[in-house]
């Protein structure tokens, strides 16, 4: 086993933050997902002095949150063991217990809290029995709470909801037909339930973001993807408008990220091959701006009310921190929360390679300073609906530490690479992502960056899928796999996962297990098994509904009954952990794993 005080540790063990918002009426008051305690856990934040107050303190930890406009309350969703079912809870700013905002109600999974603008309304979705439901709750103005009346339900996918600034209005996302992940808007009287506006495109996908931060305004910032990439949209929802912000002259997806207090500029995000930009786009005068910031990921870009940009900003060699940048020119004005002194890193650069189909794929690649072939460690990001942007990764350096080369990629499913390449894997997953994956390790060796017979593939929720995928579909490329809350069955983690994930993965698949037998199969590393050469590790947890541990148990033992290498180490938390002792742990884990496999390949 790895030395868990090793100097490789240290990077681990600088406090991250990974989540950050500041109440819209009461900007002095925020609310940071922070693990300076050891475990990710809510902080309240003064902005003033930028000191934090821990909020929960609960064994798995709590990383997602919502503060309230006015900042006198914070909500999250409290589940047992990180398992994703149970109730929106909320807590006073100051600190105290936790309240249940649902009791009497058995517990439930959720996409997340939705709060209006003026703290009148909350609201959230959820599913049972194969229906979607959102629930709305009234807040009165001393802050007590009404009883969560169900406004809206329906046998298929619903998102959201985004509230109006007064709460009148909710706009969720909704599947137009079964298994299908092309949404279109609906807006809700929150009042009656009633339907008081719909928005389709023909050919694309419709996203909510947010509406504009006036009383009586009704101007919802969206996005849509029916150009081939993101572009936002402003849909008036009472006057039934809709304006399209073209942004030709932008390459990839642009998103919206936020409304300017006055509702007359919007922030803007371009990502463009994984790397990200800010603009300001001015709505009156359709007038775009570039803002000159430093590189890196910007997780969480806003308007603050000085006229400030306040964004949680990192890259490769820098740990998250909140910075405040020029409001018109995008320069860095002063940092808000600062993050320590790291061990020196090795910087990531992007680079591209064509796979299958002629397809250029784009990574984050960072290797020592010495001369290659190294062994190498092939990363493939979760989601798949996300995308590998400029990060501080402490795992990635460590690798880099021990002398191995890493490569990030971002295959096929990957967002802001425009919606082609988004869709491209839907009906048939794991074949063009692993088309990639291959492509990746080919390029590594012809540039003479990895030892071919030294390639390890690696990578955590659905990077851990495609890490098993790739094992047991192009079995002799692989040194060794290690996949972290991995599906191996998806028609077993189709039965055990939550309701409202199931309706997601049936429309990813194009239908159930029962009515897509054979692409479930095929889409399975467990159909695989039998050709797996590879030693592999798994890494999972006990209480994870999203990859749920049954579809693991059952690789395992076929895996063994097989005579196959397989080690599984299981661990007492959901997706994943939010505690930095149980990181290295993990880490530790793959460290070992690795040097075993190349020990006895010497």
């Amino acid at each position: 086993m790895a030395n868990l005080s090793a100097p490789w540790t240290e990077r681990f063990r600088v406090p991250l933050i990974r989540g950050v918002d500041v109440a819209a009426n009461a900007p002095t008051r925020g609310l940071v997902a922070s693990n300076v305690s050891g475990t990710f856990q809510l902080h309240a934040w003064d902005v003033r002095s930028g000191r934090l107050r821990a909020l929960t303190n609960r064994a798995a930890g709590t990383i997602a949150g919502a503060i309230s406009p006015d900042g006198r309350f914070i909500y999250y969703h409290d589940d047992a063991g990180g398992n994703e079912l149970g109730h929106f809870v909320r807590i006073p700013f100051e600190g105290a217990s936790a309240v249940s905002i649902t009791p009497g109600v058995p517990p439930y999974p959720t996409f997340g809290l939705g709060v209006s603008g003026a703290g009148n309304r909350l609201g959230f979705v959820t599913a049972d029995h194969g229906a979607y439901h959102v629930d709305v709750i009234d807040v009165a103005a001393d802050g007590a709470l009404g009883s969560p009346r169900r406004i809206h339900s329906r046998p298929r996918l619903l998102i959201g909801p985004v509230f109006s600034h007064d709460g009148a209005i909710a706009v969720l996302a909704a599947s137009p037909e079964a298994r299908s992940l092309r949404y279109e808007l609906v807006a809700l009287d929150t009042s009656t339930g009633r339907i008081v506006g719909e928005l389709a495109d023909a050919d694309g996908r419709l996203g909510a973001v947010a509406f504009a931060p006036r009383a009586g305004d009704a101007r919802l910032l969206g996005v849509t993807n029916r150009s081939g990439a993101d572009r936002p949209l402003i849909w008036d929802v009472t006057r039934g408008t809709r304006v399209d912000i073209a942004l030709d002259e932008l390459e990839g997806d642009v998103l919206a990220a936020d409304w300017s207090p006055d509702g007359g500029r919007v922030l803007l995000e371009q990502l463009a091959r994984a790397v990200q930009r800010l603009y300001v786009y001015d709505v009156r005068e359709s007038r775009l701006t570039a803002l000159r910031h430093p590189n890196g990921t910007y997780a969480r870009a806003y308007f603050a009310p000085d006229g400030a940009i306040h964004a949680l900003w990192e890259d490769s060699t820098h740990p998250p921190q909140v910075i405040a940048l020029d409001g018109a020119t995008g320069e860095p004005a002063r940092t808000l929360l600062p993050a320590p002194d790291v061990p020196r890193c090795r910087p990531w650069r992007s680079i591209s390679f064509p796979s299958a189909g002629g397809q250029q794929i784009q990574g984050w690649l960072a290797a020592p300073e010495a001369t290659g072939p190294f062994p190498t460690i092939l990363h493939v990001h979760g989601g798949p609906e996300a995308v590998m942007t400029e990060l501080y990764a402490p795992a990635g350096q460590s690798w880099i530490d021990h002398g191995f080369a890493f490569l990030s990629t971002n295959y096929r499913g990957s967002t802001t690479f425009g919606r082609a390449f988004l869709e491209q894997i839907w009906g048939n997953l794991g074949r063009w992502e692993v088309e990639d994956m291959v492509a990746a390790r080919e390029w590594l060796v012809k540039e003479g960056i990895a030892d071919a017979s030294r390639v390890f593939v690696t990578g955590w929720s659905y990077g851990g899928y495609l890490t098993l995928q790739a094992l047991g579909t192009r079995p002799a490329l692989w040194a060794g796999g290690m996949a972290g809350i991995a599906v191996a069955d998806w028609a077993i983690a189709h039965e055990d996962t939550t309701e409202t994930l199931r309706g997601i993965r049936a429309a990813r698949f194009g239908g159930t297990p029962q009515e897509q037998p054979e692409r479930y199969a095929a889409s399975s590393p467990i159909t695989y098994a039998k050709d797996v050469q590879a030693p592999v590790l798994i890494i999972q947890g006990r209480n994870d509904t999203r990859t749920p541990r049954r579809s693991v148990d059952a690789y395992e033992a076929t895996m063994k009954a097989l005579g196959k290498s397989i080690e599984v180490h299981w661990f007492d938390a959901g997706h994943g952990s939010l505690v930095i002792d149980q990181a290295i742990e993990h880490h530790a884990l793959m460290l070992d794993f690795a040097r075993r496999v190349l020990d006895r390949a010497e």
